[in-house]
Formats: C-alpha cells, sequence, structure tokens
C-alpha cells in the first residue's frame, strides 16, 4: 500500500510540475509569441495575413448620399430664411483596389487608390432620375467669388446669366447633381473672367469622383520598425500641403485612413483626408466590440471643426466663420464651399437656426471607427461629411436677388464599411481566437498545476507517516519479545539449573 502511494506520490509531482512548468514557459512566451504574429501579419508584406485586404480592400464599403431639397426658393430669394427636406439615401456599392504598388529601399511602398461606385436602387430610397431643387451652385459660387470685381464685370456675367436663361436655383436629376452636366456657363465664366474657374467638361458634385484614384501614397511597410506601419510618407511627393495658413495645419500626419499600428493605446489616431484636403485626429471614446473581436471606438471631437477663436491651433484654416465648419474654398477652387458634420452637429447653434429642416444627433450624424488594438485593423466604420454653399445677395448680378447670407446644405455622405464573412472568421481565429486560447492555457496549467503537486505532497506525508508507524510497531513488538524472554529466565527454579547444569 505504501509503495503504491509513493508511486502516485511521483507521478502527481511530476504532472504538477510539467503543468506549473508549461504555465510560466506561456506566461512568459506566450505574449511574445501573439506580438510575433500580430507583427508578422499586419505589416506590407506579401507573406502577410493582411497584405490581401492591403491590396484589394474586400470590406464592403457603401457610400450614402443625402441631398437637401430647398422647398421654398422663390422667398429665399427675397430675403427668407431657406426650408430644406432631406432626399434619399442614394446608396452606392464602393469598391477599392490598389495599383502602381512599388516597394522603395526605405522601408515604404507607393501606389495609387481607386474607387469604383455602383448605384444600388434597392438599397436606396429613391432613384437618380428623381428631380430635386437645389442652389444652381456653379452660378451661385462664381457669384461670390466675383464680388469683389469691378462692377461692369459683374454686370456683363448678369447679362450673360439672364441669355443662358440661368437661375439661382435649378431643378434637376439626382444623377445631374451628383456625377455632372453639360453647362454652358462654364465656358462663359472662363472667357468673362479667364481662369476663374479652371475645369472643363461637365460639372457636378462628385465629378471626377468615381473610377479617380485619391492620389499617389506613400507610407511605411513597417518592416523595419512596426510602429510605424501604414504611416504617411509623403502624398502626390509632397511631405505637407500648402492650402492652409500654418505649417500645423498643412502637415500631413498619420496614415492613409485605412489601418493604422497596432498595440494602439485609448488616447488618439490621426489620417490624412484628399477629401477634406488635411489631416484628421480622432479621439477615444470608449471600449467595445464588433462580434466577438474587442475594439476601441474613436470620434471625432468638438474642436474639429471649431474656429481659431474657440480652438486656437485652428486658425491656420481660416479665414473662419463660426465653429463646427470649416472653409475649404483654399483647395476647391476658391469657391465658397464650407465642410461640416452632417445637419451641423456640434455646431455653432446659429448654423442650424439659419435654415429650416435640420435636426442634428449623435446617433445618425457623428461619425465613428471601430478599431482592433491588438492589430490597429478597423473593424467597423462610418466617415460622414457635410458639404456647404455660402450663398448671398451679390450687387450687380440681378440673379442672386436678396439672399441672406448663409451657410447652406448641399449634401452630407457616409462612406461605411465593417468586415465580414470569411474575412471576419480568418480575422478572429488567426487575431483573436488563438491568443486567447494561448492566454486562457497558461492560467488553466497554472491552476491544475497547484492541486496536482499539494495532492504529491499530502500522498508523500502519507506514505512516510506509515512507514513510521510500522517501523514503530515492529520495533516495539521486538523488546517486548526479548523481555519476556528474561522474564522467563528469571522465573526458573534454582535447583531445576543445577540439575540441568550437571547434566
Amino acid at each position: 500500500m505504501a509503495v503504491a502511494r509513493r508511486r502516485a506520490a511521483v507521478g502527481l509531482g511530476l504532472a504538477g510540475g510539467a503543468c506549473l512548468l508549461l504555465g510560466v514557459c506561456l506566461l512568459l512566451a506566450g505574449p511574445a509569441i501573439v506580438k510575433e504574429q500580430v507583427v508578422k501579419n499586419v505589416r506590407i508584406d506579401p507573406s502577410s495575413i493582411s497584405f490581401g485586404m492591403w491590396k484589394d480592400i474586400p470590406v464592403p464599403f457603401y457610400l450614402s448620399v443625402h441631398l437637401f431639397e430647398v422647398l421654398n426658393p422663390t422667398e429665399v430669394l427675397d430675403g427668407a430664411k431657406p426650408i430644406l427636406r432631406q432626399r434619399g439615401p442614394y446608396v452606392y456599392r464602393e469598391f477599392r483596389y490598389k495599383t502602381n504598388i512599388t516597394f522603395h529601399d526605405n522601408d515604404t511602398v507607393s501606389y495609387l487608390e481607386y474607387r469604383k461606385l455602383f448605384f444600388r436602387p434597392d438599397l436606396s430610397n429613391g432613384t437618380e432620375d428623381e428631380y430635386i431643387v437645389m442652389p444652381n451652385i456653379l452660378m451661385l459660387g462664381a457669384s461670390v467669388m466675383m464680388e469683389n470685381l469691378p462692377n461692369f464685370v459683374k454686370l456683363l456675367l448678369s447679362g450673360a446669366l439672364a441669355g443662358l436663361k440661368q437661375e439661382a436655383f435649378m431643378n434637376r436629376t439626382v444623377g445631374d447633381i451628383l456625377w455632372g452636366y453639360d453647362d454652358p456657363l462654364l465656358d462663359t465664366i472662363n472667357m468673362i473672367v479667364p481662369g476663374l474657374i479652371p475645369f472643363k467638361g461637365k460639372f457636378g458634385m462628385f465629378v471626377g469622383f468615381n473610377n479617380s484614384n485619391t492620389g499617389l501614397f506613400t507610407v511605411y511597410t513597417g518592416m523595419k520598425n512596426i510602429s510605424r506601419v501604414h504611416m504617411v510618407d509623403s502624398w502626390n511627393g509632397l511631405k505637407k500641403v500648402n492650402y492652409w495658413r500654418s505649417t500645423g495645419c498643412n502637415m500631413i500626419n498619420g496614415t492613409a485612413g485605412e489601418m493604422w499600428p497596432p498595440f494602439m493605446s485609448p488616447t488618439s489616431l490621426e489620417f490624412y483626408s484628399p477629401d477634406a484636403c488635411r489631416s484628421m485626429t480622432l479621439v477615444y471614446e470608449q471600449s467595445g466590440e464588433f462580434k466577438g473581436v474587442p475594439t476601441y471606438r474613436f470620434v471625432a471631437p468638438k474642436t474639429l471643426f471649431a474656429n481659431g477663436t474657440d480652438y486656437p491651433p485652428n486658425e491656420g484654416f481660416c479665414p473662419c466663420r463660426q465653429s463646427g465648419i470649416q472653409n475649404v474654398s483654399t483647395c476647391r477652387l476658391n469657391a465658397p464651399m464650407f465642410i461640416s458634420h452632417p445637419h451641423f452637429y456640434n455646431a455653432d447653434p446659429s448654423l442650424v437656426n439659419a435654415v429650416e429642416g435640420l435636426n442634428p444627433s449623435k446617433e445618425h450624424h457623428a461619425l465613428f471607427l471601430d478599431v482592433h488594438p491588438m492589430t490597429g485593423i478597423p473593424m467597423n466604420c462610418s466617415i460622414k461629411l457635410q458639404l456647404n454653399q455660402y450663398l448671398k445677395q451679390v450687387s450687380g448680378i440681378i440673379q442672386t436677388g436678396k439672399i441672406t447670407p448663409v451657410v447652406l446644405p448641399l449634401l452630407w455622405f457616409a462612406e461605411s464599411g465593417n468586415i465580414e464573412g470569411s474575412v471576419l472568421n480568418q480575422f478572429y481565429t488567426n487575431l483573436v481566437l488563438i491568443p486567447s486560447i494561448l492566454d486562457y492555457l497558461q492560467y488553466i496549467f497554472l491552476g491544475l498545476s497547484v492541486p496536482l503537486i499539494i495532492s504529491a505532497a499530502v500522498l508523500t506525508m502519507m506514505s512516510q507517516e506509515k512507514c513510521s508507524l510500522f517501523w514503530s510497531s515492529n520495533k516495539k513488538n521486538s523488546d517486548s519479545k526479548k523481555a519476556n524472554q528474561a522474564s522467563s529466565a528469571r522465573k526458573l527454579p534454582p535447583v531445576k539449573v543445577l540439575r540441568e547444569a550437571r547434566l
């Protein structure tokens, strides 16, 4: 019995020691193994898991566009407050892919990213053939741009506008407004003021957006320094742009907005947006999960479009108006255009009150990015921006009537997408499930080692105690036997002893 216990104690001790050793090894080496796998698979390298995702984005992106219809155009010309009605959304499936991928010796790679858009009537609330009354963007924009020119030039333009039957508001289809229409006004304006609007052909809000690239990006691959992966080295060969009035505002910071370096902290992230002509900083809001994958949510701070008075670092983006809108005229051919959050969310209330029909809310109009912090890969995102035009009466151009100065919303759009399907499954298995299993195993092994080692120790002690008792019992019996023999010898009669001696 004691031998069996000793054998059991040895077996349990060996098992406990093995569990302890494995647990300690996983505790020490597990994080390093996970980190190595993350680094290997998120850098821009043809052998990495994320390279195919980076090259030809498999995530289904959708562009949803909402247009603002002006319900009282005649009254607006007489100075009334514009009454707006939101139309749409008009939804487009967006495909993104990279070409001209060129790796360089300084740990960077250059590429052009193209986007193709296809209308999805099944997801839309309306068709591209619907008519909508909106400001005559080209005419009213040119009028403001010519405001400080001599009166005879403005009268000349006004006469040309009358001859072309141009009015302050137009009734056109959604397709025309977004993707362009032939407008003889373009040639007329460039004839009167050469170079004022230096492009030809169709005019539309998204002309040049479809089947086009976002410029030549050069970003770091992370092969030499993983903390720099996806960070922009240059855009169109530039280290900074020259649209704005300060060095800080002209800086090209962060990534191209698709992925970020791994092992993120819950602070902020940056990206350069060619559409907004600037770098943007989003701030951490909260931790969460997307379909089982842990995420950090980043949102736009209230200071993103604040004016220079409310937020001095934005002074370089001025001339400014109220907080909540950014003047982008310097990167939009000097046209009086502004960007903001949809419905002037987080903007000065005077902007919302200047028109009727806006209902800003965080739920519907705030942008966000849900990023997996370990890899820097976005799981779910929705980037939302609104385009606005500054309208006013311009003396000498009678078509502008008595329009009260107003920043009028034209449209807002959301580019949204999330990882799903096989891509999500592969991502979850390799970068979430396996690291989690390794993490749990170390604690399981450590937890098992404790009862195994304790059991081995108890059995060893019990075995030793049994042996001690057996030895003590045997010794006691032996001593008792010797004592009995001595006692018997002492009890023999003396005569008998002598008789036996004689014999």
